[in-house]
């Protein structure tokens, strides 16, 4: 197992504001890993918030690698023990968390950019050969593909047909359509058409599907029928995915704006435009705070409630990445090769480790796990540091 050093090079905020108005609540307890804990799709849940329970220590280590045949795009799931990752290889891979032993594989027709979700016993995920599939999360068994008229390269999500007795999976394509298709058959209950590709993963809340498209739109739509409720000009194309919760959306654009829309009120509330690039990543929105990555190198944290920046953190590189909070930290790679562990409260660099290449992949938190991908074609899972004893150091 090759093991790189961990980066002590000062990276510190740039253009860091004071934190004023923000809660400060107490640090929560860090405890040993939890290798049964679960973050099973991209950033964590339905809404796509990509926050997660517990705690990180201050300093992580590593505890496994595992390495595929061609760089990797995909974010991890982690659940039931395992971590369920594409690579551009053309295959899914079922890890064991605890180990990183590969437990098996399924291989499509082409590269795997999009991120597995695991329900229900089973993985579904997405791939550059225009299907989405349903493997049996236990042994890697085809249940079905779904076959759509363009590449699939984000998330899969899911919800409940009106009357509770089905689940349908939601998935964007480069076909211009949404679909929404039976879980447990394949078969299509709708598609929704855009005028352009879908490149990110819908987000569900609220009996609604929230996206926004290379059509420069967020759209929301019905789920129970695929039909279309309202739709926001943001102004110009959207590649990343839009977070969604109590109705409101986050979500960046290629025009350089961070923005915040009311879905009752229909109108956007606030812009954030001081990243100096197309913001690429979806956003981690915690209780106060909203945190992303912007092609012109910063981590931004902003304020929910009104898009005042709080704080930015410089890297060296793009940060396509979509970070995740967890308690009172930040994990999130950068194109600069590392993968960063900040502060909440005010962005400063807690820890970071060197890959070498291109971070791309989200991490996956789970258990005070960190689990990511990376361009040089690893899988990464990240731990506390623990005494022999089993203590936190």
């Amino acid at each position: 197992m090759a093991v790189f050093f961990v980066s002590r090079g000062g990276i510190g905020p740039a253009s860091a504001a004071k934190n004023e108005g923000v809660a400060q609540r107490p640090k929560p307890a860090v405890e040993a890993p939890r290798f049964d804990a679960s973050w099973p799709m991209f950033h964590g849940g339905q809404g796509l918030l990509g926050r997660a329970q517990g705690a990180l220590a201050d300093s992580l280590t590593l505890l496994w690698r595992f390495k595929t045949e061609d760089e990797i795009k995909s974010s991890p799931a982690v659940e039931g023990g395992r971590v369920f990752i594409g690579s551009s290889d053309r295959h899914l891979y079922a890890l064991d968390l605890r180990t990183g032993v590969r437990l098996w594989t399924y291989q499509t027709e082409d590269a795997i950019e999009s991120s597995p979700c695991v329900l229900d016993g089973r993985v579904l995920v997405g791939s550059c050969d225009n299907r989405l599939y349903a493997l049996d999360a236990g042994t890697g068994e085809l249940k079905w593909k779904y076959e759509t008229d363009g590449q699939i390269l984000g998330s899969p999500n899911w919800t409940c047909s009106p009357d509770g007795q089905k689940t349908w999976v939601i998935v964007g394509s480069y076909d211009n359509r949404v679909h929404c298709v039976d879980a447990e058959t394949g078969q299509t209950v709708w598609a929704y058409e855009t005028d352009n590709y879908v490149n990110g993963s819908p987000a569900v809340d609220q009996g609604k599907c929230v996206f926004g498209g290379c059509d420069a739109l967020i759209h929301v739509v019905s789920l129970a029928d695929g039909s279309k409720i309202s739709e926001l000009d943001s102004g110009s194309y959207i590649a990343a995915s839009a977070a969604f919760v109590d109705g409101q959306v986050y979500v960046g654009n290629y025009e350089n704006v961070f923005l915040r829309a009311d879905l009752a009120e229909g109108k956007i509330l606030w812009e954030y435009t001081q990243g100096e690039a197309p913001f690429f990543s979806s956003p981690a929105v915690g209780e106060q705070l909203v945190v992303f990555g912007g092609r012109d190198q910063h981590v931004h944290c902003v304020r929910r409630d009104d898009g005042q920046r709080v704080w930015a953190f410089k890297t060296l590189g793009e940060v396509n990445s979509s970070p995740a909070i967890c308690g009172d930290k930040v994990v999130v790679g950068s194109d600069d090769g590392r993968l960063y562990l900040l502060r909440l409260a005010d962005g400063k660099r807690l820890w970071s480790y060197e890959i070498g290449q291109p971070v791309t992949s989200s991490p996956a938190v789970a258990g005070g796990l960190v689990v990511v991908g990376s361009d040089d074609g690893s899988v990464y899972a990240f731990g506390p540091k623990l005494t022999q004893e089993g203590q936190i150091r």
